[in-house]
């Protein structure tokens, strides 16, 4: 029996509850979801506008949603240009073993080069060697002088309190 027909269409903010979906299935098996704090009305919204603050892909296999990706432009000072983000990957696991991760980061790989950004990033779990073997088959490489610092909850309230210190006069 062949696969049905494989297509990957950009989402668009009435999509927002597919989308949604697939992140809490994400934050399921990253094992995350006490920290799913978003909702499709936010998710709409950065979805929505001339410049969304997201963008998402739904890959599809026939009719059946199996997999999308989220991304974001993000900016190098050194580069001296944008990049493509890659916030989440996601592919349902019943359809993983198919390509589709693949063709999700091809179709990606596209819009980054389309657009001129000239790199691609995003980070995986440190436990996650599935999808990390997955990745460097492909070619990219862990950016291992590079830690990421997350500022948020109750440190991100104190210090947004501070009065910034006075420029020099």
């Amino acid at each position: 029996m062949s696969e049905p027909p494989f297509r990957i269409l950009p989402a668009r903010a009435a999509e927002a509850p597919l989308v949604m979906r697939f992140i809490r299935e994400l934050a399921e098996y990253e094992r995350l979801v006490h920290e799913v704090a978003a909702t499709e009305e936010g998710l709409r919204e950065a979805l929505s506008g001339d410049r969304p603050a997201v963008e998402a892909v739904i890959a599809y296999a026939g009719e059946e949603p199996v997999g999308f990706a989220l991304f974001f432009h993000n900016f190098s000072t050194f580069a001296g240009h944008q990049g493509l983000y890659l916030e989440d990957i996601y592919v349902r696991p019943e359809w993983r073993g198919h390509g589709f991760g693949r063709r999700l980061l091809v179709y990606l790989a596209r819009v980054a080069r389309q657009r001129g950004c000239p790199r691609m990033e995003w980070a995986a779990l440190d436990w996650n060697t599935g999808a990390i073997g997955f990745y460097k088959g492909l070619g990219a490489k862990a950016m291992s002088d590079w830690t990421v610092y997350r500022l948020s909850g109750e440190a991100l309230e104190r210090l947004s309190s501070e009065e910034p210190a006075e420029s020099g006069k």
